[in-house]
C-alpha cells in the first residue's frame, strides 16, 4: 500500500521533511496521491504548497512542512536556531495555498467535481509540541509534530473528518482528475510515447544497478540467483552470459519458454560479436540441434524423458569444442528434474564447469518439479525494479518473499468485474479503449489464464515461429496465455481471468499474470474466483478500484 508521489524525486530543504513525506506516502493507499512543491498563483499572489494529499473518500489536505528547529514565541513563528533563525508564517502559507488550490481547480477545464472537502495542516517533523498546544489559526489537531510522523496519514484523515462546513470528499475518479490537473496525466499520444520511453529507460537504469551482484560473484562458478517478478533476473542472465563470452568462454543461454528464448536471442543480437554466447534458445532445441528427432508438442513423455536422456548420451559423443565452458539458465524453476543431467552433460567439464541459474520459486506454474542436481550458491534478489508501485503492490502478497518496491509511482490498477465466461470479451473492450486513448499496439498485451484468445489460436495455427514473431510487430495487440508469457513484459497488460485449468496451481499463475505489466494493469474477471485462488489481499487491492463495470 503506497500512494503515488509527484514528482517521482522531489527536493527537500531538510532531511526531516523528506522523511515525513516518504513515511506519509507509505501509509496512504495506492489510489491516493501526494504532490510536493506545487506552485499556485491567482495573479495577485504566488505561493508554493509543500505537500498536497488527495485521498479518495477522505479529502484533500494542504500541508505546510517546516523541518529543523521551529519555535513559537509571542505569536511569532521562527525556524532555525543558534542565532540563525528567521521568521516564518506556516499557518498563513498553508491557508493561502488551500484557497489558491480550490480556486485553481474551480477554473480548470478538466475539473468538474466542484469544491472537494479540504483541510490545511502544518507539519513540524523535527519539533515536539505540547499536548495542549494551540496557536491562532492552528489547533493541535491541525498540527503534526515529530511524535505524529509514524501515523501521519491517520492524523490527516482525522483532520479532514473534523473540519466543518466542508463538501463531500473526492471520489477515486475525482482524485484521478486532480492528478490530471496538477501533474498533467491526460497527454497527447506523442507525449504518451515519450513517457513510456522514459519509464523504460528508468527501469533499465534501475535494473543495471543489479550488476553489482555479478561483480561480487565473479569468482564463483556455480550460483543460483533467486528473485521475484520484476527483479531484473533476465537482464542479469544476459549480462552474465555476455561477461563469460567476453572472457573467451563458450557459453550457452537456455530457458524453457519459446517466447522468452526468442526474446533472449534478440537481446543477444545487439551485443558485439565477441561477447555473444555460442547458443541461445530453449533447452529442448539444443538437443534437437544435436540430432534428436523432434517430437509432438502434446507428448510430455518425449519432452520430459526421452529427449533429455538422448541429450545425455549425445553429449558424451560430442567433441569438446561443441560443448560449453559455462551455461546460464533463465527461469530455472521451469526445468524438470530429468533435464538437469543433460544440462551438466553439455558442459565440457560437468564437475567444474560454470553454471548460473536464475529462478523464482513463486513462478513454478507447471506441474513438473525439479531442482539442480549440483550444489549452487544461493543469492537472493529482494527488490522489484520493473513494475510501478501500484502493480507491484497488487501481487506482492503472492510473492514467496517480501520485496522492496523501487519502481516509480503510476496509475492505480484497474479492475473490471464480470463473469468468468465474459472475461475475454471485457478484456477486448478494454484493449480497444487503450488503443483509442493513444496507446501504441506494440505496448499492449492481452493475456488469458485458461482458454486461449481466439486471435492467439488463429495465429498459432500458422506455427509457433510465426506466432512469436507477432510479439515484436507493431501493428496489433499481442495475444497470449500466461503460461507462455513468463519472463516477458509489456508496458500495458489487459488480463482476462477466464478460469484456471488446475486451481491447485492457480495462485502461482495469478502471480505471474499480475506481474507482466510494467506501467498499466487492467484485470477483467470475477472477484470471488480471484479471492478463492489468490487470497483476500489480492482481492482487496483489486476491489478497492472496482468501478462501473469498465474499471477506472
Amino acid at each position: 500500500m503506497t500512494a503515488r508521489l509527484f514528482p517521482d524525486d522531489p527536493q527537500f530543504a531538510h532531511s526531516s521533511e523528506e522523511l515525513f513525506v516518504r513515511t506519509l506516502r507509505d501509509q496512504l493507499p495506492d489510489d491516493a496521491a501526494v504532490f510536493c512543491n506545487v506552485r499556485l498563483s491567482d495573479g495577485q499572489q504566488d505561493r508554493e504548497a509543500d505537500v498536497v494529499v488527495a485521498w479518495p473518500g477522505v479529502g484533500v489536505a494542504v500541508v505546510e512542512v517546516k523541518g529543523g528547529h521551529v519555535t513559537l514565541q509571542r505569536g511569532e513563528w521562527r525556524q532555525g536556531g543558534d542565532g540563525t533563525d528567521h521568521v516564518i508564517h506556516p499557518v498563513d502559507q498553508t491557508v493561502a495555498c488551500k484557497y489558491l488550490l480550490c480556486g485553481y481547480l474551480a477554473g480548470h477545464p478538466r475539473w468538474s467535481a466542484g469544491r472537494p472537502r479540504t483541510a490545511h495542516l502544518v507539519a513540524l517533523p523535527a519539533t515536539t509540541l505540547a499536548s495542549d498546544f494551540m496557536a491562532p489559526g492552528l489547533a493541535r489537531w491541525m498540527a503534526i509534530d515529530t511524535t505524529d510522523v509514524p501515523h501521519a496519514a491517520a492524523r490527516i484523515r482525522a483532520a479532514l473528518e473534523k473540519v466543518r462546513d466542508e463538501p463531500d470528499p473526492p471520489t477515486a475518479e475525482d482524485v484521478e482528475a486532480l492528478v490530471d490537473c496538477l501533474a498533467g496525466t491526460a497527454i497527447p499520444q506523442q507525449h504518451l510515447l515519450a513517457q513510456l520511453a522514459e519509464r523504460e529507460a528508468a527501469c533499465d537504469l534501475l535494473t543495471r544497478d543489479q550488476v553489482k551482484v555479478l561483480d561480487l560473484l565473479a569468482s564463483f562458478p556455480r550460483v543460483e540467483i533467486r528473485g521475484g517478478a520484476g527483479s531484473g533476473k533476465t537482464w542479469l542472465a544476459v549480462e552474465k552470459a555476455r561477461r563469460l563470452a567476453a572472457d573467451g568462454q563458450r557459453v550457452a543461454v537456455m530457458c524453457y519458454s519459446r517466447g522468452l528464448a526468442e526474446f533472449l536471442k534478440r537481446r543477444v543480437e545487439t551485443l558485439p560479436k565477441r561477447q555473444r554466447p555460442a547458443y541461445v534458445g530453449t533447452f529442448h532445441n539444443l538437443g534437437i540441434g544435436w540430432g534428436v528427432e523432434p517430437g509432438s508438442d502434446d507428448d510430455s513423455g518425449y519432452w520430459e524423458e526421452f529427449l533429455p536422456a538422448a541429450m545425455v548420451s549425445l553429449a558424451a559423443e560430442l567433441p569438446a569444442g561443441e560443448r560449453f565452458d559455462a551455461i546460464v539458465v533463465d527461469e530455472g524453476q521451469d526445468f524438470a528434474q530429468s533435464w538437469w543431467d543433460a544440462v551438466l552433460a553439455a558442459l565440457r567439464d560437468p564437475d567444474t564447469g560454470s553454471l548460473y541459474v536464475f529462478s523464482d520459486e513463486g513462478q513454478r506454474i507447471f506441474a513438473r518439479q525439479g531442482r539442480p542436481t549440483v550444489d549452487l550458491m544461493p543469492i537472493p534478489l529482494n527488490e522489484n525494479l520493473r513494475n510501478t508501485k501500484q502493480i507491484a503492490g497488487t501481487f506482492s502478497s503472492l510473492a514467496p518473499e517480501q520485496m522492496r518496491i523501487r519502481g516509480s509511482s503510476g496509475v492505480p490498477v484497474r479492475f473490471v468485474q464480470c463473469a468468468t465466461e465474459d472475461a475475454v470479451g471485457a478484456a477486448d473492450d478494454v484493449a480497444d479503449e487503450l488503443l483509442d486513448d493513444g496507446w501504441p499496439p506494440e505496448s499492449v498485451a492481452l493475456l488469458t489464464t485458461h482458454r486461449r484468445h481466439p486471435v492467439q489460436v488463429e495465429r498459432q495455427a500458422e506455427g509457433q515461429d510465426a506466432y512469436w514473431a507477432t510479439y515484436w510487430q507493431d501493428d496489433d495487440v499481442f495475444y497470449g496465455h500466461v503460461l507462455g508469457f513468463k519472463g516477458l513484459e509489456r508496458p500495458a497488460v489487459v488480463l482476462a481471468v477466464n478460469g484456471f485449468r488446475d486451481e491447485a496451481r492457480a495462485k502461482e499463475m495469478l502471480y505471474v499474470a499480475l506481474s507482466r505489466a510494467r506501467d498499466l494493469l487492467v484485470v477483467c474477471g470475477d472477484l470471488e474466483l480471484i479471492r478463492r485462488v489468490g487470497g483476500p489481499a489480492v482481492a482487496q487491492r483489486l476491489s478497492s478500484k472496482e468501478g462501473d463495470g469498465r474499471g477506472r
